[in-house]
């Protein structure tokens, strides 16, 4: 017996929804959200090249993707730990390392991309 197909409707409906959660629900992927739309204001005001767009859009993608992970991590924490236990901790700590990491590195990028930019202004 084959497996039922889900349709190309229902699997974008369940991507946005998981996007539409994290967004209500994570304070954090707010603010990266703010941050980004002035990332590319900044972008478009200093008439940055395609190849600069390029890595902007990537480095915001990376950043909002990892805070979806980060969310899914603790989910599945909170669903089979409830309870405090120091594996838990190591995971949702990890989870939210990886959001710093790409955070950092998405500034950084951000800063070597918008000062050239900026010195030929």
């Amino acid at each position: 017996m084959k497996p039922e197909r889900t349709s190309m409707r229902k699997v974008f409906g369940y991507a946005l929804s998981g996007i539409a959660h994290t967004v209500r629900t994570q304070r954090n992927m707010r603010i990266h959200l703010v941050v980004a739309v002035l990332a590319l204001v900044a972008a478009a005001a200093l008439r940055l090249t395609p190849g600069e767009w390029a890595i902007i859009l990537i480095c915001i993608g990376l950043v909002l993707a990892t805070e979806m992970l980060n969310t899914a991590i603790e989910a599945i924490v909170d669903l089979n730990s409830p309870d405090i236990h120091p594996l838990a901790k190591i995971a949702k700590d990890v989870g939210a390392g990886i959001v710093l990491i790409f955070s950092f590195v998405a500034v950084a990028v951000g800063l070597v991309i918008y000062i050239s930019a900026w010195m030929r202004f």
